[in-house]
């Protein structure tokens, strides 16, 4: 058997290479709530079953948790699981899982429970959002309660990775199919109440297996307005933004000193998405001209006062693997109306379909601007999030589309041919399966170079810039993550210092 330390260093990602151990004294509990504020709300609550990142920020490490976890610092650490190894030949892992765990309705967990999880994911017709997490699962066997036997049809020497998404969550066979309105974990807080279009309340969870939450009560409060959510930092309604959606007003809660400001980076690439099922997109050089009427540099100071790093491909710059393809279909007015005119689409009309967050609505008015100087007439059609999953996302039912896609080292998506936007590129596939079997990380990032280069060059989106983390909580507060490098509010460390 390889040891998990060599197996996880196949991933070319940090490793947790130990049981967990919380290295900080135990924090003092308080009954003092903390509320939570958030731009959005989560159309649901069961993170396995959803691709809005609002269902991962409130229950992610908080009321769910997976076999493994990513942590503050983006590594790989255990959760439901202590140990793995994985077999000489890559295709077997064997989690050890922690014993005694429940479930907050008293249920147990063991290795039983993780078999039904692992194979409700990745069932035919399941909700889950990410599939290709658990594509190279063959089949899941418990081989007594506290070890769990994976087999894979092909080496994937990331899955520790893969299964610290919050799509791979544990869920009890008993509970699952209603966790989308009372979710139920095994995590540090147990869910208490979901007000709908207000907030969801979640309390400690006295009998959690690990260390206890220092908050008693914690509230996310949902605020989609930025000027509102100013107001109720500044009146103490809210005591936390972990994601600040007014990043203009920043310098005022830097000089106040009732709040402590941290802007950190995030996995959030924001895109404009094409239909490239969709005439004329279907061109390269419509997508070409489109990409290169963007100034991404006005999109950053205009949409986000200057926070925000211009990508030219979807990898963030923090990633070790990250190549600078901004010089790809680059601004350039001039070419952008001659590939128009050579794919015979000039006067394009066409709509951009806005979901609710600040960037998307301010880069889309900026987009739209800087569209019509090549010739093409931009609609803008301002929607919820829930509009925005069924008929963007799930129904492909857009023309372009802004969003941040926050999950972590997500690359191969441009590889699901069942996914909202796609492009046959049979040497990108080729790529990605060179990946799940490649373990020197040499050889990694020269493929994640190739498959970052692909997408640029077929411009299969226009790539915008990385999200900024701008977090703002009252400087009373401590335990915050500075970075987001899986998207999430994990409050599990938070704790009043007053």
């Amino acid at each position: 058997m390889l040891t998990r330390r060599f197996a996880l260093a196949l991933a070319l990602m940090p490793v947790v290479a130990a049981p967990f151990v919380a290295s900080a004294p135990v924090a003092a509990q308080s009954e003092r709530p903390l509320i939570v504020g958030m731009a959005l709300e989560p159309p649901h609550l069961d993170p396995t079953a959803g691709a809005a990142a609002a269902i991962d920020e409130v229950l992610y490490a908080n009321v769910f948790e997976g076999l493994t976890r990513i942590a503050a610092d983006g590594t790989v650490a255990p959760a439901l699981a202590t140990a793995w190894e994985v077999s000489a030949d890559g295709l077997t892992w064997t989690f050890t899982l922690r014993d005694g765990v429940t479930f907050h309705d008293g249920a147990p967990f063991d290795a039983s429970v993780a078999v039904f999880a692992l194979d409700r994911f990745r069932a035919e017709g399941a909700e889950n959002a990410q599939p290709q997490l658990f594509a190279a699962i063959d089949g899941v066997e418990a081989a007594d309660p506290t070890t769990l036997v994976i087999h894979l049809s092909r080496p994937a020497a990331d899955l520790p990775f893969s299964l610290a998404w919050g799509d791979a969550v544990m869920v009890h066979p008993d509970s699952a199919d209603a966790n989308k309105q009372t979710p139920i974990g095994t995590g540090p807080f147990r869910f208490a109440e979901w007000r709908r279009g207000d907030r969801v309340i979640l309390t400690r969870n006295d009998d959690y297996w690990g260390e206890p939450a220092a908050i008693a009560r914690a509230e996310f409060a949902f605020i989609s307005d930025p000027g509102i959510a100013l107001a109720s930092l500044l009146a103490g309604d809210v005591n936390a933004f972990p994601n600040f959606p007014a990043p203009e007003q920043i310098p005022v809660l830097e000089s106040n000193g009732q709040f402590h400001v941290e802007i950190g980076t995030t996995e959030g690439e924001v895109i404009l998405a094409i239909n490239s099922a969709r005439p004329p997109f279907d061109k390269l050089a419509v997508r070409q001209a489109i990409s290169s009427a963007i100034d991404r540099n006005v999109l950053i100071a205009g949409a986000m006062y200057g926070a925000g790093t211009p990508i030219g491909s979807h990898m963030p710059p923090h990633n070790p693997a990250y190549l600078d393809l901004t010089g790809v279909n680059a601004f350039d007015p001039d070419r952008a109306r001659s590939l128009l005119a050579e794919a015979g689409a000039e006067d394009l009309s066409l709509t951009i379909t806005l979901p609710p967050p600040a960037y998307a609505r301010r880069s889309g008015e900026l987009i739209a601007a800087q569209l019509r100087q090549v010739g093409i007439h931009a609609a803008l059609k301002p929607v919820e999030w829930a509009e925005w999953l069924s008929s963007a996302f799930r129904g492909k039912d857009y023309d372009l589309t802004i969003v941040a896609h926050t999950e972590p080292n997500d690359i191969g998506i441009y590889g699901r041919d069942d996914y909202y936007f796609h492009i046959e590129n049979s040497r990108f596939d080729a790529v990605m399966a060179e990946l799940e079997t490649e373990a020197d990380p040499d050889a990694r990032i020269d493929l994640l170079h190739e498959a970052q280069t692909l997408i640029a060059d077929d411009a299969v989106n226009a790539f915008l810039f990385v999200l900024p983390k701008l977090g703002v909580w009252d400087a009373d507060l401590e335990g915050f993550w500075a970075n987001a490098p899986i998207q999430a509010n994990d409050i599990t460390a938070v704790r009043w210092t007053d």
